[in-house]
């Protein structure tokens, strides 16, 4: 019988598959899935279909388990950041309130990031935070559901004596399908349509952005990360920044991803030029490709989020993160980003997701 039993929240998700993913590398794990749909392809998670927003259902289904171990890897969407705070923050303690009382959970990660320094969705361009930003940094006086679930972990974690963790993550780099957040699969799907139409593969965001220096997530940086703080004392009760721990310039890198996909790359017109708009109207296209190719059938907006995409490359101010907390307390762990684009590239295209 194993002795630790994972339970990764979020399981079909960017940060949950590749979670999962390492656990299943690394040996000795019991993996368990929680997600709304099960994941595909991935037959060593055992899978539970959970709606954490049906509070008393998810207890009920989740009975059964006992984990030492919770990865929370999800979030939902609200109309607002009240609604954020409120939503996020129940799923959490649905999730907390399921296993506190059997006394199984040593450790509870919980993944948030950057817009803990930037704020909210609705603040962003609004605030101007020093770089690089440290874990130390003071919370800003804004609304924020990232604040509130690390205030929901770290009371029950002092309430119930488990330890925790907070992953700050940059925008994230990795394999998933059908997330709310994938600048891999949009850029990718982005540069396929340019390629076969002739639309220009121009960088759609901020001047700062393009020229400034910048770092991102790897998923899998992050899952080892996450996996590293649950199993690590001097990692216990701690926040820490999860960046693949180099940082680049978008103008270079876009190109690099030009030459991948074959395409020229597009005059930058000096400011901020939405991809919303530049992918607007594109199903019919990439509905063309994914015929013409014989491709996994997903349609456009199940593969693409312009929307998060100008939300991140759309940043009036350059964003880098300190890692020394982390390397300091033993997790040196490093991934070069313009690989980590072309990893996902690579897996989306042996996949046939993307031509």
């Amino acid at each position: 019988m194993y002795q630790k039993r994972a339970l990764i929240v979020g399981a079909t998700g960017i940060v949950g598959l590749n979670v999962a993913e390492h656990l299943r590398s690394e040996g000795g794990w019991e993996i368990h899935g929680l997600s709304r749909r099960p994941p595909v392809g991935a037959s060593y998670i055992r899978s539970h279909s959970v709606d954490l927003l049906d509070r008393e259902a998810a207890i009920a289904s989740l009975s059964d388990l006992a984990p030492t171990h919770i990865f929370y890897c999800s979030w939902t969407l609200g109309a607002n950041e009240d609604e954020n705070i409120r939503l996020n923050g129940n799923m959490l303690r649905t999730v907390l309130d399921a296993f506190v009382e059997k006394g199984s959970v040593q450790h509870v990660g919980v993944v948030t990031g950057t817009k803990h320094y930037l704020g909210p969705f609705e603040d962003y361009g609004k605030v101007n935070p020093v770089t690089p930003f440290r874990e130390s940094a003071p919370r800003l006086h804004k609304k924020n559901f990232y604040y509130e679930l690390e205030d929901v972990v770290m009371d029950y974690g002092a309430k119930y004596g488990f330890g925790w963790s907070v992953h700050r993550s940059h925008t994230i780099i990795g394999y998933a399908v059908g997330n709310l957040m994938n600048i891999g699969a949009t850029l990718a799907t982005h540069a396929s349509i340019c390629k076969a139409t002739g639309q220009p593969f121009r960088f759609p965001g901020s001047a700062t952005a393009y020229r400034g220096l910048n770092d991102i997530t790897d998923a899998r940086i992050l899952a080892k990360q996450i996996v590293w703080a649950g199993t690590e004392p001097n990692a216990r009760n701690e926040a820490f920044n999860a960046v693949n721990g180099d940082v680049f310039r978008w103008e270079q890198l876009w190109q690099r991803i030009a030459d991948y996909f074959g395409v020229p790359v597009a005059d930058y017109p000096g400011e901020f030029n939405s991809l919303v708009d530049q992918m607007k109207g594109s199903g019919p296209a990439w509905d063309e490709l994914v015929k013409a190719h014989g491709l996994q059938p997903n349609t456009l907006n199940k593969l693409a989020s312009a929307w998060h995409t100008d939300l991140d490359l759309g940043r009036p101010m350059e964003c880098v993160h300190s890692t020394a907390k982390a390397r300091a307390l033993g997790f040196t762990e490093t991934q070069d980003t313009e690989q980590s684009f072309i990893d996902v590239f690579d897996r989306l295209r042996a996949e046939k997701i993307i031509p």
